[in-house]
């Protein structure tokens, strides 16, 4: 028909923590003009952290609503959509009326942290053989069963049929189907901690140990269903478009996806809210190692029958360090200035040094009661250096993390690139290059990667590309980014790493486990099938 779109893409919305955004993404695999909507984060006290599940679906709604329309200016229609969320955020609400009983608790939440920590002997063992990951410090469904036990109206939901349960993709999964569709993926159910790796299920004891009907766990589905199957069609009353919904991934696999690449052994981290070092290890899990804190194996994605996994490990405060010293404390006028203040200093043995742990410490050890620290002022300390520091001891939290995965894997990472918003800062970038020891790629579309990669999964589910080895091979022949090499020797680099485990030892007030830094060098030995 005269006047229609000629060219065609995929509607790619990634709902991360403190923002939302929404992009049409081309047969190219470029997203096209990204729209943003900023999330609230409250903090009712030092261990909750929520946020309102109807600004999340709101935000949701209005930037696709605007990328749809942008996409149209350009002569390009969305022939299906792609979600990527947070994980692990948790939602209750009523199937009713549509709306949520309560705040949602985000994934950096720590309320039942102690709790938690009973389980530890008893299950750990258990939990990192069949889901990857220990007890850890929260959980979605201890949180849903004391709502249940201590909320009437959360009761009330139960008893009458109406109460609904999930994460932040089966919430935004529902509103978007119009409430055809109640379900989970697999991405998304492994940062739960109820998910059974190999046997794509729930982990029903574990779940009922913890107090949640089982009766309330959403279906478990792939990121991509593929053979025609999907999350349902769009509502068109609300969305404007009725198209299949066809892909839905944790934000972290999505960009591990987009970053990383199918390959296995090809690493990425996403500087954001907290800092994410991924990599895909082939269609066998990895099993974690008990005496190696903080390294998770997970589902990297699943297609149709078929499971990617990933290892993984965080740290729960980078880009939300940043904001803190920002808009909380007032130390500087933006994460910006920082990078700008950063990069007038350099490093100074016995100069300040700056400890993120605001929301505790997962690797090289688990501490999630372990606070931050910003030691070493003196008199003659500057605005600098001070920036320096923190961007500094964000750079050693990011190696701690890559000498986890790496020591797990049993094998240095073959390449490493990064994405995401903090990872705009040269002076960042610069500092990571130099402490890791290997050249750092940040693409040149980091900051949409968790947005295209579950476009690029969808795509491949419904026939707009033949496979992700083709959209890894359209990706790579796109323009690099700029790599940062590291400038500082192998000596120097050890001694900064011993430097900074002697700091992060005296505050944690015990040793740390020996590290392991030969295993995230690159090796010309090393190959990967």
């Amino acid at each position: 028909m005269s006047g229609m779109p000629a060219r065609t893409g995929v509607l790619a919305i990634d709902e991360g923590t403190t923002g939302t955004r929404a992009a049409v993404v081309g047969t190219d695999g470029k997203a096209g003009e990204v729209c943003y909507r900023p999330l609230r984060v409250g903090h009712p006290d030092a261990l909750s952290v929520e946020q309102d599940p109807m600004e999340i679906w709101t935000a949701t709604l209005d930037v696709a609503r605007r990328a749809l329309s942008a996409a149209a200016d350009q002569g390009v229609r969305a022939t299906s959509v792609a979600l990527t969320t947070q994980r692990a955020t948790a939602v209750l609400w009523d199937a009713v009326t549509g709306l949520p009983l309560l705040p949602a608790v985000v994934w950096q939440d720590r309320r039942y942290a102690r709790d938690l920590a009973a389980y530890e002997a008893e299950w750990d063992p258990v939990l990192l053989e069949r889901t990857g990951r220990p007890v850890g410090s929260r959980s979605p469904f201890l949180w849903a069963a004391r709502q249940l036990a201590e909320r009437p109206e959360v009761a009330a939901a139960h008893r009458e049929g109406r109460l609904r349960f999930g994460t932040v993709d089966t919430w935004l999964i529902w509103q978007l189907t119009g409430g055809a569709t109640y379900a989970t993926t697999a991405s998304n159910a492994g940062s739960t901690g109820g998910y059974l790796l190999r046997e794509h299920a729930w982990d029903t004891e574990w779940i009922t140990h913890l107090g949640f009907p089982a009766e309330l766990l959403p279906e478990l589905r792939a990121d991509c269903p593929g053979d025609g199957e999907h999350f349902g069609t769009t509502d068109e009353d609300t969305l404007g478009i009725a198209v299949p919904l066809a892909a839905s991934m944790g934000d972290q696999h999505a960009a591990l996806l987009a970053l990383g690449g199918p390959q296995a052994g090809h690493g990425m981290c996403v500087f954001g809210t907290g800092a994410f070092v991924d990599v895909s290890t082939g269609e066998v899990p990895a099993r974690p190692r008990e005496d190696i804190a903080g390294v998770l194996a997970q589902p990297g994605w699943r297609q149709g029958a078929t499971t990617v996994f990933s290892l993984e490990a965080y740290c729960s405060t980078t880009g939300s360090a940043l904001r803190w010293l920002c808009e909380d404390l007032g130390m500087f006028r933006s994460p910006q200035e920082i990078g700008e203040l950063a990069a007038r200093s350099g490093y100074r043995p016995g100069g300040p040094r700056f400890v993120p742990a605001l929301a505790g410490v997962r690797v090289p050890v688990w501490r999630p009661e372990a606070t931050g620290a910003l030691s070493g002022l003196s008199l003659a300390t500057t605005k600098e250096d001070v920036a320096h520091a923190v961007l500094e001891g964000i750079a050693h939290s990011v190696c701690d993390l890559v000498d986890g995965v790496t020591a797990t894997m049993g094998a240095p990472l073959a390449r490493l690139r990064a994405g995401g918003g903090v990872a705009g800062s040269d002076a960042l970038m610069r500092m990571q290059a130099a402490l890791v020891g290997m050249p750092l790629e940040r693409v040149a579309d980091a900051a949409t990667a968790s947005l295209r990669g579950s476009a690029y999964l969808a795509g491949v589910g419904t026939g707009t590309w033949a496979s992700l080895d083709e959209i890894d091979e359209i990706v790579s022949a796109s323009p690099t980014g700029d790599v940062f090499e590291p400038e500082e020797n192998g000596s120097v680099r050890e001694e900064r790493r011993a430097e900074w485990r002697a700091l992060l030892a005296a505050h944690l007030r015990e040793p740390l486990p020996g590290p392991d830094a030969a295993a995230r060098r690159p090796s010309q030995s090393t190959t990967w099938s």
